[in-house]
């Protein structure tokens, strides 16, 4: 709930709205995981609250440290028992966490750990925001930027999602701006007209992956029903209608997509937008039989990008050693792992 919904709650229950702003603070600043953590409220407003309000957590079932950088993943459990997963990263600029949106994926991409655990259900607003209280808790830290890069599409659970940025921006809540956040979609175009209507001023990255219907199809499922060229052009509608760069992500992978004919072919297509492209060396995710393109490769594919005039950086990699990549830990828990 938004700060006005819970003051027009109170209201009904004919309580002050200064205790609606008390336990905003508590649900979005504070991370209470109970109405009995509320203790600056008289112990029958706690009883009264717990009785028709509902606050949504997530617990820690399970954290991997890296030992080759700061890097953390958390595996965290819902009310429900569902399982999620999140990463919080260490930038110069501060922290930065990795978010999931849904409790599995729908989309099925060839090359992610997600994509082979299936669906289960979206996530509620309350339970994104969690992942963040829980993190910042464990770790003692104050997350600056977050990516809903984790788990699950964030456009195909849209309602939800818009939900969660009006309450994670909110300055007497999370407060953390739109500035600081990116949205990562395989590429629903018609929920990226949607979206630039809002005209949001968070980061809209696009996993576009592959330069053509022919080799996108092959590890994107998701292409079949919107193609690249209907997709890149709801792209150009976003960056001309918000007047915001998009990053379009584009996973390295040996011996599939990272030809020079691709780079040239991709350069072509995406000449004249607000972008910039975001190479990133395939994660190493068993039973997928992709390997991550070599240096000299990605170096070449780079420089073509360059010489078309296409703005090119090379995702750094975090947390190598604990499998970072969002899926690979819930696999292992369904199965037993450690």
């Amino acid at each position: 709930m938004t700060l006005a919904e819970l003051s027009a709650a109170f209201s009904e229950m004919r309580l002050p709205k200064y205790r609606a702003e008390q336990v905003y603070r508590w649900a979005q600043q504070r991370g209470a995981s109970s109405f009995s953590e509320m203790t600056d409220l008289p112990l029958e407003l706690r009883t009264a609250l717990s009785e028709r309000f509902e606050l949504r957590s997530a617990e820690l079932l399970r954290r991997r440290d890296s030992k080759l950088d700061a890097t953390k993943k958390y595996l965290f459990a819902l009310s429900d028992g569902e399982t999620v997963e999140s990463v919080l990263m260490e930038y110069k600029h501060g922290f930065s966490q990795c978010l999931s949106t849904q409790v599995g994926c729908k989309m099925g991409c060839t090359f992610c750990a997600t994509g082979q655990s299936g669906f289960s259900r979206d996530l509620l607003p309350g339970e994104m925001i969690a992942q963040i209280q829980s993190a910042e808790r464990d770790a003692g830290v104050r997350v600056g930027h977050i990516v809903l890069m984790g788990m699950g599409e964030p456009l195909d659970n849209f309602g939800n999602v818009l939900r969660f940025l009006e309450l994670v921006s909110d300055e007497k809540g999370v407060g953390i701006g739109m500035r600081h956040i990116s949205l990562s979609t395989c590429g629903l175009a018609d929920k990226i007209y949607a979206l630039a209507e809002k005209k949001l001023q968070l980061t809209l990255s696009v996993s576009l992956h592959a330069p053509n219907d022919e080799i996108r199809s092959r590890t994107m499922p998701v292409n079949r029903r919107c193609g690249v060229e209907p997709l890149l052009e709801s792209c150009r509608y976003y960056a001309q209608t918000t007047n915001r760069r998009i990053s379009f992500e584009y996973a390295m992978i040996g011996g599939v997509n990272d030809s020079d004919a691709c780079a040239k072919e991709l350069g072509r297509r995406l000449s004249g937008m607000l972008c910039h492209v975001n190479l990133i060396p395939v994660n190493d995710v068993t039973g997928t039989g992709y390997r991550r393109s070599g240096p000299e490769r990605i170096k070449r594919f780079t420089e073509i990008l360059e010489h078309r005039g296409i703005p090119v950086t090379v995702r750094r990699t975090l947390g190598a050693d604990i499998e970072a990549s969002c899926g690979q830990l819930r696999r292992h828990s369904q199965k037993g792992g450690t």
